[in-house]
């Protein structure tokens, strides 16, 4: 059962849901892109409403079913592009954060490599953004598996 409802405190939650519409919006990450990491990073944190919302919304946008399945093995498929890895793995690290050295100058430089700065900062505002609302919806306890597409958009 639900601890809170999110909706409820919906207005002290808009800084984060500005923030989560301008990475959106910039159009510098493609929303395939944007999807992956939702996903991925709702899979790390293990918050089943923001799965059960990324998971669908993914699929009305054209992803595939079989990407989706491999998503938490996607090191070991050829199903994703380069540009693909990079943010997954970028997003890895900076959602797992083993240590002050956890996103490494390495994974930087393939990163630039494949974003601009700006396109880089908006990966990173995404994933800050997801883990936040992951937090937020484990915190809460929030139910996943009604959320109907394009509920919160």
């Amino acid at each position: 059962m639900s601890r809170f409802a999110i909706q409820r405190h919906y207005k002290s939650m808009m800084p984060l849901v500005e923030l989560d519409k301008q990475v959106h919006n910039a159009g510098r990450l493609e929303p395939r892109l944007m999807d992956l990491v939702l996903m991925r990073i709702s899979q790390i944190n293990g918050c089943a409403y923001c799965l059960d919302m990324h998971s669908k919304d993914a699929r009305a946008a054209g992803e595939t079913e079989q990407r989706l399945y491999v998503l938490p093995a996607w090191r070991e498929t050829t199903l994703f592009s380069e540009r693909e890895r990079i943010a997954l793995a970028w997003a890895e690290e900076l959602t797992e954060l083993a240590s002050h050295d956890a996103v490494s100058d390495a994974l930087y430089e393939q990163a630039r490599q494949h974003f601009d700065e700006e396109a880089l900062v908006d990966l990173t505002l995404l994933v800050v953004t997801i883990n936040s609302w992951n937090r937020i919806n484990i915190a809460a306890r929030t139910i996943g598996g009604s959320y109907k597409v394009g509920q919160h958009g």
